[in-house]
């Protein structure tokens, strides 16, 4: 068997490859991340004996490898990640010395490869990747949204404060088609198009309403100038354009989650963009030794503090993905409302005196541990089953 550790940076990788019995097969090999220094990879990769496994092995460095992960699976070589501080911790355990070369590193990588079980990356990271991404970066855009949106409200405040509140303080699909119509108040007490405004919200905007705003707009006390009504207007273009950014994320991540099928998407609470974010947060849920270390990777287990003979459990530790703690605690509330197993569970902790935000943290976990199940086993959930 060979075992190939890769060290990888910016702009070149390095190699190092041995067999099971510590035979150096290559001390090192340095090459380009570019498209010709892959192909010296695979060349060396191709010279191996055929008849032997090849595991490839390098470091979880970000966006750096990834044209290299594609790469290998693109010619059917598999290879595993890992967190560089388990290799940091293992090469602390085999020498004293502080010598600290890319060389060095791929070596050690390759040593610790011979030391720990290979799970290799299932096919479909490259999808578990294009998630991650895209859903960062629509909650960027949900962010810079809600930004345009305090600040519209803001101008809506001096120029026509009456308006908002009249829509429940929110905004709605209905009440930003007006504003971009009309914009200033003046404009909105002579507006006669009702119908169209009665369109676009469906038909739920009434006459009555339609008459309310007229007359709200006509006795203002707000204040409204050439200056309000340019910001407005370009606040309007950002906001509708982020929209649309949105919308249009939302979309491919839909069509990448059904193809991806996900079993974790048959359970009652979890939506689209909930579970794109949990399986691309997550990534490959083979490299979790189990159910609690997928809880431990969400920062959503307790601290412990342990001195003689006292022991305390303090506030979860919160380390790990933000952004996946958020969405699990969401998911919380939605699906003990879906999901009897949930509800059970639910009414059971609030029984036991706690609170509600503590039993949604003990839900999160409990879900945790389901689709750890469901992943591993590609099964989909039956609440019936009590899982």
């Amino acid at each position: 068997m060979y075992y190939v550790g890769i060290d990888i940076s910016k702009y070149k990788h390095d190699c190092f490859i041995c067999t099971e019995t510590g035979e150096v097969i290559q001390e090192n090999l340095s090459f380009a991340n570019t498209n010709e220094g892959f192909y010296e990879l695979l060349n060396l990769l191709k010279s191996l004996d055929n008849s032997k496994q090849i595991r490839i092995r390098f470091e979880a460095t970000g966006h750096y490898g990834m044209n290299l992960k594609l790469f290998l699976e693109k010619n059917n070589y598999s290879f595993m990640e890992f967190n560089p501080a388990l290799v940091k911790k293992f090469i602390a355990g085999q020498t004293l010395r502080r010598t600290k070369t890319d060389k060095k590193d791929a070596m050690q990588i390759t040593k610790y490869l011979i030391s720990v079980d290979y799970k290799p990356h299932p096919t479909q990271f490259y999808h578990k990747y294009s998630l991650k991404s895209l859903t960062r970066l629509r909650e960027k855009l949900v962010k810079q949204r809600s930004y345009y949106e305090v600040q519209i409200t803001n101008i809506l405040d001096i120029t026509f404060p009456e308006l908002k509140p009249a829509f429940g303080n929110s905004f709605s699909t209905t009440l930003f088609f007006i504003l971009i119509k009309y914009k200033t108040a003046e404009k909105m007490a002579n507006m006669r198009d009702y119908e169209s405004i009665k369109k676009v919200s469906r038909g739920k905007f009434s006459y009555a309403k339609f008459l309310e705003i007229k007359e709200l707009a006509k006795n203002t006390v707000g204040e409204c100038n050439g200056i309000f009504e340019f910001e407005l207007t370009s606040l309007l273009t950002l906001h509708s354009n982020t929209q649309k950014e949105i919308k249009e994320l939302e979309n491919k991540i839909e069509e990448i989650i059904k193809e991806l099928d996900p079993p974790i998407l048959s359970i009652k609470g979890i939506g689209i963009i909930s579970c794109a974010v949990i399986i691309a947060e997550f990534g490959n849920i083979s490299r979790f030794k189990s159910a609690d270390a997928m809880v431990a990777f969400a920062g959503l287990e307790p601290s412990i503090s342990e001195s003689g003979t006292e022991s305390h459990t303090g506030r979860m530790v919160k380390h790990g993905s933000g952004h996946l703690r958020y969405y699990l605690m969401n998911v919380a509330e939605y699906v003990f409302l879906h999901e009897p197993i949930f509800t059970e569970y639910y009414y059971k902790k609030r029984n036991e005196g706690k609170c509600h935000r503590v039993v949604c943290n003990h839900i999160a976990k409990k879900l945790i541990r389901i689709i750890y199940k469901l992943e591993t086993e590609n099964i989909k959930f039956d609440s019936s089953k009590c899982i």
